[in-house]
């Protein structure tokens, strides 16, 4: 096992080399990315891969995606400090904690399996970060007791935009979300949601990540 100073400077690299290559575009996600390292929201068996660019596993079959993921998808988010964050699918307890970071307020995160509620806020708080709620739960239903929400991210894939998390969206309000296929090929969509409570969808094309499953997702 390789020395904690060692995992450090790998990560930096990482970060460095998605922010040369403009993945990382701003200095608030490449500090949040800093700050953060993916290594401490993987098991210790795979510490020494968190700084490859590519998903690794984590506890009940379920994945922790690559950094440059991460990142798109952060920045297309266009977080700001105050704002009120949704995320869908805790997982690891990464993404969410990033989301914090750059939030600076409460965040809460969704996830229906029990064993990964743990596991993320296990992580969450040997990371010590203190503004990130793990909700048990369906995600594809939202959360109501905190809507509306300013930005809420979806880390799986759907077979179409649930229309809770749509209603709990602000006027003005962006929901990110993968939607296409069960397995594998998706399509990250951008939603916007206009003063009048239409919405405004844009694609930024392929990407692959776990199914969503809920009530409004895909059934398990």
């Amino acid at each position: 096992m390789v020395s904690e100073d060692e995992l450090r400077r790998r990560w930096k690299r990482t970060v460095e080399r998605l922010f040369r290559e403009r993945i990382i575009r701003s200095e608030a996600v490449r500090k949040a990315f800093l700050k953060y390292p993916r290594y401490l929201f993987v098991q210790k068996r795979y510490w020494d891969y968190a700084h490859v660019d590519e998903p690794l596993p984590i506890p009940a079959g379920q994945t922790i995606s690559a950094p440059h993921m991460v990142a798109i998808m952060l920045e297309l988010a266009e977080l700001r400090p105050g704002m009120k964050v949704l995320e869908v699918g805790t997982g690891s307890g990464w993404n969410a904690a990033l989301i914090a970071e750059l939030v600076k307020t409460d965040v809460y995160t969704i996830e229906r399996i029990p064993e990964l509620v743990e596991f993320a806020r296990r992580n969450l708080e040997r990371a010590g970060v203190e503004n990130v709620h793990v909700i048990p739960g369906d995600g594809t239903k939202g959360f109501p007791p905190k809507a509306p929400y300013d930005r809420i991210i979806v880390t799986a894939g759907a077979p179409k935009v649930p229309d809770p998390l749509v209603e709990q969206l602000k006027p003005g309000g962006k929901l990110l979300i993968p939607v296409g296929s069960y397995h594998l090929w998706q399509d990250l969509l951008e939603v916007l949601k206009l003063p009048d409570g239409s919405t405004e969808t844009k694609n930024h094309g392929g990407v692959a990540f776990v199914p969503l499953i809920g009530e409004h997702g895909w059934r398990g």
